[in-house]
């Protein structure tokens, strides 16, 4: 990753929600830094309840926090898909720890332990998709399943990223948790392609699908 030399590196202008943990504000693509928010597709088991859409309750939320809405950032350094990790805010509500806190999201220790204590009280309170003592299955090891089952099907071994392109030209990529991504068809002839990593495709132009 490339951190950013300056502290006070910063990014504003109106967000348009990608999914529960990405923006685009302005022209760029922003990663919402230390959270982990469920990947599109994902249901969060509860105890004493059916599973239900905790990836559209992230989404709903950071739509309601985020969409349209002047937004500024605070930039820590590029991600390998060439996404900024930033924390963002909005008339002062930082985003990624509020949903952390609404139990909508996970502390993404891996990479950061500052929200951990926001996840710790979420989980306490029984919020989200703690609900009860819930424990669903975290989006990583979501990602691992889907990724291992879609690159033992992929016509190109190992390689299971689909890079579609619109009827626009835009160039998309569909990552096998993305929304779309079993009803995308892939034409190689046509200058589509597969991908064996988002880095890789992210390095070749292509942008991430949206969830939304």
């Amino acid at each position: 990753m490339f951190a950013f030399a300056d502290e006070a590196a910063t990014l504003s202008g109106k967000a348009s929600v990608i999914d529960g943990d990405n923006l685009k504000v302005g022209v760029a693509l922003v990663r919402l830094h230390g959270i982990d928010a469920p990947e599109t597709g994902q249901l969060c088991e509860r105890p004493d309840l059916p599973s239900w859409h905790c990836d559209e309750a992230a989404v709903n939320r950071l739509v309601e926090l985020a969409e349209g809405r002047f937004t500024i950032c605070s930039l820590l350094e590029v991600d390998p898909y060439g996404r900024l990790v930033a924390t963002c805010e909005v008339k002062g509500i930082q985003l990624g720890p509020t949903l952390v806190k609404e139990g909508l999201a996970w502390a993404f220790s891996k990479y950061s332990q500052d929200y951990v204590p926001f996840e710790q009280a979420a989980r306490r309170s029984g919020l989200g998709i703690w609900h009860n003592g819930a424990e669903p299955q975290t989006p990583a090891d979501y990602r691992a399943d889907r990724w291992a089952r879609a690159a033992a099907a992929s016509p190109r071994e190992g390689c299971p990223i689909k890079g579609n392109i619109a009827r626009n030209g835009e160039r998309i990529y569909h990552a096998p948790w993305s929304k779309y991504y079993s009803r995308t068809k892939i034409d190689e002839a046509a200058g589509e392609r597969w991908f064996c990593d988002e880095a890789e495709a992210a390095s070749e132009g292509w942008r991430p699908a949206r969830s939304r």
